[in-house]
């Protein structure tokens, strides 16, 4: 039924890669107007035709787009935006897959975010429901972040989408092999150099 909603998902957002089955799961739910897992998690996906964060310069002036410096930062965002593949609002900004080729290629992409200031965040987890919820677990009406995630995973579970634990400590944390914040900074120091 959203076979073609799902497509244009995978080609928009992750370069036609196939799409996990726990997005899938939160996709279709979206779409058929269900909330129960935008409130759990605190995310909206984003639409067809949104630009991703990296590449939304609608907020900047025509002076500012000018400036040689927003120049280079822009042109190394969206260099970066090959590999930040940006899949929802939430959180403290925007929540998707890191997908550099550097990484291992035998494990699912890291789960990153990106805040408000062009921060990036790792996500603990295996997949984005559970980065989702590990991160939602800090800001419940539970203090104990631990019993909080538990929590969460019984209600996502009780939606239909499993998690890999209900152990916060048990959580995946993903290492980079090649670090989102370093790579920023060499690509829009190479987009200065060009301007220089």
């Amino acid at each position: 039924m959203y076979e073609e909603r799902l497509a244009e998902f995978s080609r928009e957002r992750l370069d036609g890669r196939q799409i996990p089955d726990d997005l899938r799961t939160m996709l279709v739910a979206q779409w058929e107007g269900r909330t129960d897992f935008q409130f759990l998690l605190d995310i909206t996906f984003l639409e067809p035709g949104t630009p991703g964060p990296l590449l939304d310069t609608s907020y900047l002036s025509e002076k500012e787009l000018a400036d040689p410096e927003m120049q280079a930062i822009n042109a190394g965002a969206a260099e970066m935006s090959k590999y930040a593949k940006f899949v929802a609002e939430g959180g403290k900004g925007w929540i998707g897959y890191w997908m550099h080729p550097g990484e291992p290629a035998d494990r699912p992409p890291p789960v990153l975010e990106l805040d408000t200031e062009f921060t990036y965040w790792g996500l603990a987890g295996r997949n984005l429901a559970e980065a989702c919820a590990s991160e939602r677990a800090h800001y419940q009406d539970e203090p104990d972040e631990r019993l909080a995630f538990a929590q969460l995973a019984d209600q996502l579970a009780e939606l239909g989408l499993p998690l890999s634990t209900r152990d916060y400590d048990a959580l995946h944390d993903p290492d980079y092999a090649v670090d989102p914040e370093e790579l920023t900074q060499e690509l829009i120091d190479a987009e200065r150099e060009k301007r220089a």
